[in-house]
C-alpha cells in the first residue's frame, strides 16, 4: 500500500510554506501523492491552483484533488483546460478525485443550483471526456490522453459513476471497516459495468503530530468541519496524533484493501511532513518496495 500526504491548503494559517516547502519535503520523503481538498465558502487555497504550485517544484509525486467539487466548476471547458494544463505541466501526474459536494453554501456563493448538482455532474463527466479527446480544440492534450479520475461519494450512484468514468474510488474520511464495505460495493459496480481491470481504492485519514498535536487538530479540524456540528469534534478525535496511531491506521486501511491512504494534516507547519514520514516508517517502506 502506498502512503500519500495532503497539502494543508484548507488549514488556518496556510501560506506559501504550506504549499511550496511542503511539496518539496513530501517528494523528498518519498510520499506517493500530494492531496488537496476543496471548499469555496471558506478561507482555503483553491486546490487546482495549489496543486499547480506544487507541480512547479516537484518531479515525481502524484498530485490529487481529494476531492474537487466538480459541479462548482460550471464552465466545463475551462475546468477541462485547467486540469489538462496541470497534467501537462506535471508530466501526467494529476489525479482528479471528483464528487458532487455536500455544502449548500458553496453552491449559493457560486451561483450554482445545489439541488441539481448530481445531474449537472453526470453531464459534466461526459463533456470532460469529449473535451479531453479533442472536441472543441480545448488543449493542451494531457500526456495520457486525459487526467486519471477517481470518484468520491458514498451513494450507490457514486460507485456507478466510478465504474463508468474512473479508475477507482476515494473515501473522504471514515473508519477502515467502512472502507472495506465500500470496496465490496465498488467491485460489484465494476462487475456490473463489465470491467475486467481492478478498481483502485484510496482512503483518506487525518493526522496531526508533534507538540500540542491534539489541541492543534481540534482547533483546525473543528473549524473546517464546523458545519457538521458535534461531529467536527469526532473527526479531530479520530486523527492520528502519535506514531503508533499512524502505524495502526495505515495497517488497518491496508488490511481493508486500500491501495493508498492519504493522511490529511491538521497543521500547516511543513515539519509535519517529516514527522509523518518518520511515524509511517516511510524510509523503511520505500527500501522494502512497499511504498
Amino acid at each position: 500500500m502506498q502512503i500519500g500526504i495532503g497539502l494543508p491548503n484548507a488549514i488556518q494559517g496556510i501560506d506559501r510554506r504550506g504549499i511550496v516547502d511542503w511539496a518539496r519535503r513530501a517528494e523528498a520523503a518519498g510520499f506517493s501523492t500530494l492531496g488537496a481538498i476543496d471548499r469555496i465558502a471558506y478561507l482555503n487555497y483553491e486546490p487546482l491552483i495549489a496543486l499547480a504550485a506544487a507541480a512547479a517544484v516537484t518531479e515525481r509525486i502524484r498530485l490529487m484533488t481529494d476531492i474537487l467539487i466538480a459541479p462548482l466548476r460550471a464552465n466545463t471547458a475551462l475546468f477541462a483546460k485547467q486540469a489538462a494544463t496541470i497534467d501537462h505541466l506535471s508530466g501526467g501526474r494529476l489525479v482528479l478525485g471528483l464528487g458532487v459536494g455536500l455544502r449548500a453554501d458553496d453552491f449559493e456563493v457560486s451561483g450554482v443550483d445545489f439541488h441539481t448538482r448530481g445531474r449537472a455532474f453526470e453531464a459534466q463527466l461526459a463533456e470532460l471526456a469529449r473535451l479531453w479527446d479533442g472536441e472543441g480544440g480545448v488543449g493542451p492534450r494531457p500526456p495520457g490522453g486525459r487526467p486519471r479520475i477517481v470518484m468520491g461519494g458514498g451513494a450507490d450512484v457514486a460507485f456507478r459513476r466510478a465504474a463508468e468514468h474512473a479508475e477507482g474510488w476515494t473515501m473522504g474520511g471514515g473508519p477502515p471497516d467502512s472502507f472495506a464495505e465500500a470496496m465490496d460495493r465498488l467491485r460489484a459496480a465494476w462487475a456490473e459495468a463489465g470491467r475486467e481491470d481492478e478498481p483502485r481504492g484510496v482512503a483518506m485519514a487525518y493526522f496531526c503530530l508533534g507538540e500540542n498535536a491534539e489541541e492543534v487538530a481540534r482547533r483546525n479540524f473543528g473549524d473546517y468541519y464546523a458545519f457538521l456540528g458535534e461531529w467536527s469534534g469526532a473527526i479531530a478525535d479520530a486523527s492520528a496524533n502519535d506514531a503508533d496511531a499512524v502505524k495502526e491506521l495505515a495497517a488497518a486501511y491496508e488490511a481493508a484493501g486500500a491501495d493508498e491512504v492519504i493522511f490529511v494534516p491538521g497543521s500547516p507547519d511543513p515539519e509535519q511532513v517529516d514527522l509523518l514520514a518518520d511515524a509511517a516508517g516511510l524510509g523503511s517502506r520505500s527500501s522494502a518496495g512497499a511504498a
